[in-house]
């Protein structure tokens, strides 16, 4: 399949050939733990318009363009989650596919805008994209290696926000793992079975999130502000003598929250349950960066130059943009075309002509950003 499948295709040859790259991208399964062979087509396609480009140890694709000293990361994924969506450009240009939106649409976006930078963006400025692996398992495997031997001024991290929308934060995360298990007992007599004490566990987690609003003052606060607590997964089992009742309790933090203190509280919530035992996983600090800096203000005016109204937003789930935080110090936000609701659903798709505006919005701004950084280096010489 091409871009040029229908009507409503690209008018010029770099549109044709970034429709392509995320259409051949899509394409490609690529499954955390399983990104191989789309890190190679990446890669490739990198290195055939001018990037240094690479699979890297971790597995993820690499490439720079530009001389530096400043350097600006723009880092997204490529791998899914499992999910079979046939891959087709319907008549009105929207492109169907697993991880058209999260999250090939942004990084592509980002190797395709970069790919597109004049020369002259490229005299102070480093621009190095990476597709990371495993983003959408525990592991963060590509994130975790990158931002060992990375040192970025400035970081673009590629997740949906949509072409207007500019992504300052993401609340933190924590799974709690808990069991109950006790010696069997005739369900006719006294006391309570492994299941209660579990039921027992997640009413008190989840009164304990709720009271996390109410706690803030009368007015109560935002959900991005608030602990939201989800069962992720719930099961029982026994062998006559022993019954077992096992559930996966999935948290999201806000900034004012890390996850070890929620651990510790949680620990405290459930210590009078003898029968109960907690493993946590999963620890991720909530983040939010400030509003006003070189990068916001280069992609701020690009979008109004593109005829859109800047939008900022804060995310409830998380990304890379955790796991990078606290290595990298420096101006960063998250972008990229598609709406996020589509996350992990069947209906995953991507406007393809959002994805050109993207691509010409984030070509402007690098642009704008390099600029800026070519006029400091002047007036500091």
């Amino acid at each position: 399949m091409t871009a040029e499948t229908h009507s409503t295709g690209p008018h010029t040859d770099a549109q044709r050939d970034a429709r392509e790259l995320l259409i051949g991208a899509v394409s490609t399964p690529s499954l955390s733990g399983q990104e191989a062979q789309v890190a190679g087509f990446l890669r490739d396609w990198m290195e055939a318009r001018g990037f240094a480009a690479q699979v890297d140890g971790a597995g993820n694709a690499v490439g720079a363009r530009g001389n530096g000293p400043f350097t600006v990361a723009l880092l997204g994924h490529m791998d899914t989650v499992p999910g079979d969506i046939p891959v087709r450009v319907d008549g009105d240009g929207v492109l169907h596919g697993r991880g058209s939106v999260d999250a090939k649409g942004s990084l592509c976006t980002f190797m395709a805008a970069v790919a597109a930078l004049p020369p002259q963006a490229l005299d102070h400025v480093r621009f190095v994209v990476i597709g990371a692996t495993e983003e959408e398992a525990p592991s963060s495997r590509g994130a975790r290696h990158i931002r060992e031997v990375l040192h970025p001024d400035a970081v673009l991290i590629g997740e949906p926000s949509g072409w207007e929308g500019l992504t300052l934060g993401y609340k933190g995360r924590l799974v709690a793992q808990v069991r109950a298990e006790k010696d069997n007992f005739h369900t006719a007599g006294e006391g309570s079975s492994a299941a209660d004490d579990l039921t027992e566990a997640w009413f008190r987690v989840r009164a304990w999130a709720a009271a996390s609003a109410s706690d803030q003052g009368a007015g109560g606060v935002g959900i991005f502000d608030s602990v939201q607590a989800t069962i992720q997964g719930i099961g029982s089992a026994g062998d006559g003598l022993t019954q077992r009742a096992e559930a996966t309790f999935g948290l999201r933090l806000p900034p004012r929250l890390p996850p070890q203190d929620a651990q510790g509280q949680i620990l405290e919530l459930l210590g009078d349950l003898a029968s109960v035992s907690v493993t946590f996983v999963g620890h991720e600090t909530a983040v939010r960066y400030p509003k006003d800096n070189a990068l916001t203000r280069a992609m701020r005016v690009a979008i109004r130059a593109h005829g859109g109204t800047p939008v900022f937003k804060v995310k409830t789930g998380t990304s890379d943009m955790n796991v990078v935080a606290a290595h990298w110090p420096v101006p960063t936000l998250a972008y990229g075309p598609g709406d996020s609701a589509l996350d992990h659903t069947p209906d995953e798709r991507l406007d393809l002509a959002e994805y050109d505006r993207a691509v010409l919005i984030l070509t402007d701004a690098l642009t704008r950003l390099a600029a800026s950084v070519s006029q400091k280096s002047q007036l500091q010489q």
